[in-house]
């Protein structure tokens, strides 16, 4: 089976990198970008065989044993990331600016990706959220709204908000629910409900063709 590493779409790219990377043990990672030029298929295919990615799970555990990283590639679009476990790697050698997903989140879409230590829990864990500058463009759009529109209008911009609903997420949004709703009191008008939220995140094929297909003519 060739290796699958194009997401459909934006909500298949976040949930494939902190389910199924980040979540598992993969902390560092470097992104570009596929230049107009090229052809993403060619540079994915590249960049697999340099890092040797696509390799069984049998190959992934006899490399962890011996001390060796795995690594994992994935691209949504003309974005794209490469992302390893501890150990050694050509790729720590060839790329100069690799990060730390527990220090520096991965930022695409308005997410952004970070691996957490929870304080309530007492465990560590993949974390994804509304990206902080695009979190407060939201707020300033939403709070200029919230004493000129009707319930209904409200209702259904924060229904159609395009982002999955991980806990974090879903924090994000309530709070900003409670704030144009604070907004809405003090000029006699009524609370929208929490209702309209959509607050139960769907599981994506990631891989699905006919998805891209849809996000592209969206």
């Amino acid at each position: 089976m060739p290796y699958n590493c194009e997401a459909a779409t934006l909500a298949a790219f976040v949930q494939q990198f902190a389910v199924s990377y980040v979540a598992k043990g993969y902390r560092f990672y470097v992104t570009g970008c596929v230049p107009a030029r090229k052809e993403p298929a060619d540079v994915d295919r590249k960049l697999i065989e340099r890092y040797g990615v696509d390799v069984s799970m049998w190959a992934r555990a006899r490399r962890k044993r011996a001390g060796h990283a795995s690594v994992q590639y994935l691209r949504h679009a003309r974005f794209f990331v490469l992302i390893a476990t501890h150990g050694q790697h050509p790729l720590f050698d060839a790329e100069s600016n690799i990060r730390d997903i527990r220090k520096e989140p991965l930022k695409y879409g308005g997410y952004a990706v970070s691996f957490r230590h929870s304080t309530v829990t007492g465990r560590s864990h993949a974390s994804v959220r509304i990206e902080r500058e695009e979190y407060l463009r939201l707020k300033a759009y939403f709070l200029g709204l919230a004493r000129h529109r009707s319930n209904e209008t409200l209702a259904e911009l924060f229904g159609s908000l395009p982002y999955e609903p991980y806990a974090p997420i879903r924090r994000q949004i309530l709070t900003l629910l409670r704030a144009v709703n604070r907004e809405r009191a003090a000029s006699g008008f009524d609370a929208v409900p929490s209702a309209c939220l959509r607050l139960r995140r769907r599981q994506v094929c990631v891989f699905d063709a006919s998805a891209r297909a849809l996000e592209d003519v969206s």
